[in-house]
C-alpha cells in the first residue's frame, strides 16, 4: 500500500527546489518551515489513509453512465467531500475568494500525493484548480464573485473543453460555435471529446470552460473565444437555477484511469432549456480565448508532470516491497538459507535504483519549476521576468520528462514483478495503464519538445538558458570541491553531460537563427530528454550535498548510481540531435 514519502518531499522542496531559502529571504510572507511540515504531513496522511485505499475500487468499477447520469466508483463521493472540506482545493487560490494564498510549491507537492494515491481521483480536483486560475486571471468581476468562492471551496468542480473529434492539437480548426445574445450572454453549440470529469453527481454544479468560435471570428486560433458554461445556471442570489443545455453523451472506454469519467460533451442540442444553445459567459475578450485558456493549460502541464512523479513513486514503492518479499534463486554472495529475495540479484537492484533515480529526479525538476513560478509572482521587475523565463523554460521539461519517466518506471515495476506484474491482482499493471495517458494530454510530449526548442530556448536571445546551464555547472563544481569519496566519478560524468547539453543547445540556437527550424525540430525530443537527464543528475547531486551539510549521506549512493549508470545516455542523445535530421528526412520515404 502506498505511503506518502513526506520526508523526501519536504527535503526536495526545501533544499533542492529552494523553498527554505525563499522563506528565509521573506519572499513567502508568514510561511514557515513548521507550517510547511504540518501541511505536508496531513496531506500525506490523507493520501495514504483515505485516497490510496479506494484506488483499486476505482480501477475495477470505473465510472459508468447510467440513465444519463455518471456514477463514480463506490466511496468516491464521500472521499471527495472529505477532501474538499479539508481545504485542499484552496491551497493556492486567492484569499479574496476563500483561498489560502500559499505557494505553488506546496500545491504541487500535495498533488503528487493525491495522484500517487489515485491518479483517476486526483484528475477532477486538478482540473478545478486550473479553471480557478483561468477565471481569476481573465474573468470579469461579476463572474469571479459568482463562481470563484464555490469553486475555490471545492463545492463546484471545473473542466477544460478544448478537443473535438477533428481538432486535437490543432485547435484552429474547431467547429464549436457561439452566438451573441442581446442580454450580453452567448449561446454555445458543439461537441467536445475527452473532457475529464465532464459530468458527475459528486458536486451540485460543474463549471465548464469551453472554447468556441463566433460567427464573425477570424480564421484559425486568432478567432477562438473562451466561455464559462455552468451545468446549472446560477440565480442572482447565488442559488442554482435551471439546467443548462448541455449533457454527457457517452463515456470513453480507456486503457487506464478508469475511475475518472472522460466524457463526450454535447452543447446546445435542445435537450435542456426553452431553446437550443447552452448559455455561456465570455471570459476575457472575444477572439482571445486561447490566451486565456493557456493560463489553465500551463498550470495543468506542471500538474500533469506531477502525475508522472506520482506514478513513479507509487510504482517504485510497490516494486521495492515485492522485491524484498519475493524469493527466487540464489544471488551472488547470498549467505542465507534457501532462496534469496530477488532484491539481492544485481539486475533487479539495477532496475529498482533506476526507478528511484527517475522518481527523485522528476520530482526535483517539477518542484524547481514550481519554485520559479512562485518567485515570478513574488518578485518585481527584471527579477520577476527572470523567474518567469525560468518557469517557461522548465515547464515543457517538467511535463515531458516526468511523464515519460512515469511510463518507464511503471514498466520497470511490472518487470520487477515478473509474470505477477502482468496480471491485475498485484496492482503493478494499473500504474502503467494509468501512466500512459500523461505523455499524451495537455500537449503531447512532442509538442512540449517543439515548444522548448522553438520558443523557450530563444528567450532573452538564448541568454537565459545559457545562464541556467552556468548555474548547473556551479553545482557540479561544488560536487568536485566537496572531495566526498561517496561521489565516485559523479563530477566527471556530470561535467561531460553538461558539455553535451551546452553543445546541443548552441547547435539548436544556431539552426533557429539560420532559419533551419526543421533540423532543430527533428532533434527536439531527444534534446528534451537530454535536458531532463542532466537536471536529474545535477539535482540529485545538489540533494546529496545538502544531505551532507545536514550530517547525513544516504543520498550519495543514488546520486553516484545515476551519474555512473544513467547520465552517459546524454552523449548518444547529443548525437541524435546534431546528426539525426538528415537521416530522418531520408526516412520519410519509408512512409510514402
Amino acid at each position: 500500500m502506498y505511503k506518502a514519502p513526506v520526508e523526501e518531499i519536504a527535503f526536495t522542496l526545501k533544499h533542492v527546489a529552494g523553498l527554505s531559502q525563499a522563506i528565509e529571504d521573506g519572499k513567502l510572507g508568514d510561511l514557515s518551515d513548521d507550517l510547511v511540515d504540518a501541511i505536508l504531513s496531513e496531506a500525506g496522511r490523507f493520501a495514504s489513509d483515505e485516497v490510496a485505499p479506494l484506488a483499486e475500487i476505482g480501477d475495477r468499477q470505473g465510472a459508468r453512465l447510467v440513465d444519463g447520469k455518471v456514477v463514480v466508483p463506490d466511496g468516491w463521493d464521500t472521499l471527495y467531500r472529505a477532501w474538499a472540506e479539508g481545504g485542499w482545493n484552496s491551497l493556492t487560490a486567492s484569499e479574496d475568494f476563500g483561498g489560502q494564498g500559499l505557494p505553488h510549491m506546496l500545491n504541487v507537492a500535495a498533488l503528487e500525493m493525491w495522484n500517487s494515491g489515485s491518479m483517476a481521483f486526483a484528475l477532477g480536483p486538478t482540473l478545478t484548480m486550473g479553471a480557478v486560475d483561468a477565471v481569476t486571471a481573465h474573468g470579469s468581476d461579476a463572474l469571479k464573485a459568482i463562481y470563484l468562492p464555490k469553486m475555490v471551496a471545492g463545492e463546484w468542480t471545473g473542466t477544460m473543453n478544448l478537443t473535438e473529434p477533428h481538432a486535437g492539437s490543432d485547435l484552429g480548426v474547431m467547429k464549436s460555435r457561439a452566438e451573441r445574445r442581446d442580454d450580453g450572454t452567448y449561446r454555445i453549440f458543439g461537441q467536445k471529446i475527452f473532457i475529464t470529469w465532464g459530468e458527475h453527481e459528486i458536486t451540485e454544479n460543474i463549471i465548464h470552460l469551453v472554447l468556441a468560435r463566433l460567427p464573425d471570428a477570424p480564421a484559425g486560433t486568432r478567432g477562438i473565444s473562451l466561455f464559462l458554461v455552468p451545468k446549472f445556471l446560477v440565480n442572482a442570489d447565488g442559488s442554482l437555477g435551471a439546467r443548462n443545455d448541455l449533457h454527457c453523451h457517452s463515456l470513453e472506454h480507456k486503457l487506464g484511469i478508469h475511475g475518472s469519467p472522460t466524457c463526450t460533451m454535447i452543447y446546445g442540442d435542445g435537450k435542456f432549456g426553452d431553446e437550443p444553445g447552452a448559455i455561456g459567459y465570455l471570459i476575457g475578450e472575444e477572439n482571445k480565448g486561447l490566451a486565456c485558456m493557456f493560463t489553465m493549460m500551463n498550470n495543468a502541464r506542471l500538474a500533469v508532470g506531477m502525475q508522472g512523479v506520482a506514478i513513479c513513486e507509487a510504482a517504485t514503492q510497490k516494486a521495492v516491497q515485492y522485491a524484498k518479499d519475493r524469493t527466487q534463486g540464489k544471488a551472488p554472495g547470498w549467505a542465507g538459507s534457501g532462496m534469496s529475495p530477488i532484491i539481492e540479484h544485481p539486475d533487479v537492484a539495477r532496475m529498482l535504483a533506476t526507478m528511484k533515480a527517475l522518481t527523485q529526479g522528476s520530482r526535483a525538476i517539477c518542484y524547481v519549476c514550481a519554485h520559479a513560478t512562485d518567485m515570478s509572482h513574488h518578485e518585481q521587475g527584471e527579477v520577476a521576468r527572470h523567474w518567469a523565463e525560468r518557469a517557461a523554460l522548465l515547464t515543457p521539461i517538467a511535463k515531458s520528462f516526468a511523464t515519460d519517466a512515469g511510463v518507464e518506471v511503471a514498466s520497470l515495476g511490472i518487470q520487477t514483478h515478473g509474470g505477477m506484474g502482468f496480471i491485475e491482482e498485484t496492482g503493478a499493471a494499473r500504474f502503467w495503464r494509468d501512466s500512459r495517458i500523461a505523455p499524451i494530454y495537455e500537449g503531447t510530449n512532442g509538442i512540449q519538445a517543439a515548444d522548448l526548442v522553438t520558443r523557450k530556448l530563444p528567450l532573452s536571445n538564448g541568454d537565459h538558458v545559457r545562464g541556467f546551464i552556468a548555474e548547473l555547472k556551479d553545482i557540479v563544481g561544488a560536487v568536485r570541491a566537496s572531495n566526498l569519496d561517496g561521489f565516485g566519478e559523479t563530477a566527471d560524468r556530470l561535467e561531460a553531460s553538461l558539455d553535451d547539453l551546452e553543445e546541443t543547445t548552441e547547435w539548436l540556437l544556431t539552426q533557429l537563427a539560420d532559419g533551419n527550424a526543421a533540423a532543430a525540430l527533428a532533434g527536439a525530443t531527444p534534446y528534451q530528454r537530454l535536458f531532463g537527464l542532466v537536471l536529474t543528475g545535477v539535482y540529485l547531486a545538489k540533494g546529496a550535498l545538502a544531505d551532507e551539510e545536514h550530517g547525513r549521506d544516504n543520498r550519495l549512493a543514488l546520486c553516484r548510481f545515476t551519474a555512473e549508470n544513467i547520465i552517459a545516455e546524454t552523449a548518444a542523445l547529443k548525437d541524435r540531435v546534431v546528426y539525426g535530421a538528415a537521416s530522418l528526412e531520408a526516412a520519410r520515404t519509408l512512409f510514402a
